[in-house]
């Protein structure tokens, strides 16, 4: 356990600036599929359309994919964990410090 406290703790601190690109995530989800199955109830100030947040998203999800991919594929050459183990705990680190402002 030793091994994955470096990785751990990058996506840790690569989580802080994450939880931009969840939160967009998830407010185009709320709003959008979401809410067109009952699921949620949309924003009643939301009247410019789902292009308009399409064209934030998918430049800062994309930005933020490609970070986050490079730093652990290069931490991952770097650790000696199986495959399983290094993903699922660099995406629990990384999703954490969103997690941690919707529960507080």
């Amino acid at each position: 356990m030793r091994k994955l406290l470096l990785p751990a703790g990058v996506n840790l601190l690569l989580g802080v600036p994450g939880v931009v690109p969840v939160f967009l995530v998830w407010y185009v989800l709320a709003n959008g599929p979401l809410a067109t199955l009952g699921w949620t109830e949309r924003d009643p100030n939301e009247n410019d359309g789902m292009w308009l947040w399409l064209v934030i998203v998918v430049p800062v999800v994309g930005l933020y994919g490609l970070v986050w991919g490079l730093v652990n594929a290069r931490l991952r050459r770097r650790t000696p964990v199986s495959r399983t183990v290094f993903w699922t705990v660099c995406a629990v680190a990384s999703l954490t410090p969103f997690f941690a402002i919707g529960l507080f």
